[in-house]
């Protein structure tokens, strides 16, 4: 036996090969993710955590909780490698090392096996989930509209809507910085939670900065599409530390060719409890704004003309000087036009409130003091949240304001 072929046969080349071959066996023998993951431990004599692109877990093998919890942390001395098919990201592998660090090689074989087996395994969920994605955007665009056409499109889904169906949106925006496909986490998390609720339930992702989850839920009550909406907050606050949560759900729509309203009646609701700073808010609970839903559902444009004639300069000058004339305006309106009142909301003089008024009518031509004016800029600030449109904030800088407070002029 030469050199060469007997350091091929030290016993750690030898337990490297044979922990390789249970892997492979485990593949080949289709016993499923999670016995993978524990045959890929061994193989890397490490603890395992796998995860595919969307961020959800598809098996941990830990010595305990606290283990278990290191991994999925991503703490410090946690290694990770991507998982790869060609140029596709199909997931990731994280691993402890209980001693010495795997070698490389191992590393590279085990990462490579897994990629495989997870596009394998993973592939027709991910293609019943962009089907599912194409169909709710398609039927919110209007593209799908005839009832019978729906009804069949969402049963190949595993969809029944023909009895009643609503549409509930979430929004997750980032607080703190994010890595990997946070927006596939927050779908991955928002559809197990939907599904546990309403079986057959459907979404798609939007775009933006924030994550948008649009989803159609199968409901025959009003109550159980609430109980959904409510379930939902509940695991996106619980699932997702470091976002903003935002959950709005439409009214239930019994003829499945209303679903298109109710998508945009979430939308609306989503917009003006983002604008007000909730949670949670459903259509029926949006006060006078859903007098506002035609306009934006028919004809947005011109809702987007009213604020441009009313809000919009207003909202133009604030981002240009950091003034506060919008925020003046929604306070003065919640005050019934009680400057004093509105002073001591915004923590300023009268006098400073008196005068960003007067801004407001010449940067806009409507005299808040007047019944005329004041319906109009409520109506603008109205249509500003229904277009999602969101207000500039930063610190005042009229005459007399200093790092964001204004200093109330001397009294007379």
């Amino acid at each position: 036996m030469t050199p060469e072929q007997a350091a091929r046969k030290t016993p750690a080349n030898e337990d490297s090969e044979s922990l390789l071959d249970a892997l492979s066996a485990a593949i080949e023998s289709g016993a499923g993710l999670p016995a993978v993951t524990r045959a890929a431990a061994k193989a890397l004599g490490a603890s395992v955590a796998l995860i595919d692109r969307s961020s959800a877990v598809l098996g941990v093998a830990a010595s305990s909780q606290a283990e278990e919890g290191r991994l999925l942390s991503g703490e410090d001395d946690v290694a990770s490698t991507e998982l790869r098919v060609a140029d596709a990201v199909v997931g990731e592998l994280r691993y402890r090392a209980r001693t010495d660090p795997p070698a490389p090689m191992v590393t590279r074989m085990v990462a490579t096996l897994l990629a495989l087996e997870v596009e394998r395994s993973r592939s027709p969920e991910w293609a019943s989930d962009e089907a599912a994605a194409a169909f709710v955007r398609a039927l919110l665009d209007r593209k799908v509209t005839d009832r019978g056409d729906i009804v069949a499109r969402a049963a190949e889904l595993g969809a029944t809507v023909e009895g009643g169906a609503g549409v509930i949106v979430a929004r997750a925006a980032p607080l703190t910085a994010q890595t990997g496909d946070w927006r596939g986490r927050v779908l991955t998390v928002a559809m197990r939670s939907l599904r546990a609720v309403g079986a057959g339930s459907v979404g798609a992702l939007g775009q933006g900065e924030a994550a948008e989850v649009v989803a159609i839920v199968p409901a025959d009550k009003d109550a159980q599409l609430a109980r959904a909406a409510q379930a939902l907050e509940r695991e996106l606050g619980a699932a997702l530390s470091g976002f903003g949560i935002t959950v709005a759900r439409s009214r239930l729509a019994e003829d499945p060719v209303d679903l298109y309203r109710a998508g945009r009646e979430a939308e609306l609701a989503a917009n003006v409890a983002e604008a007000e700073g909730r949670s949670m808010l459903a259509f029926e609970d949006t006060g006078a704004y859903r007098l506002l839903l035609p306009a934006m559902s028919e004809d947005p444009a011109e809702l987007e003309r009213f604020y441009q004639e009313t809000l919009a300069p207003l909202a133009a000058y604030d981002e240009q000087y950091e003034t506060e004339l919008v925020g003046t305006v929604e306070t003065y309106l919640e005050n019934d036009g009680n400057v004093a009142q509105t002073a001591a909301r915004l923590f300023t003089h009268r006098h400073t409130v008196r005068y960003r008024l007067e801004r407001v009518k010449e940067l806009t031509g409507h005299d808040i003091g007047s019944s005329e004016g004041r319906e109009k800029l409520s109506l603008g600030l109205k249509a500003m949240r229904v277009l999602g449109i969101a207000s500039a904030a930063g610190p005042a800088t009229e005459p007399g304001a200093e790092g964001g407070r204004v200093r109330p002029p001397a009294e007379d």
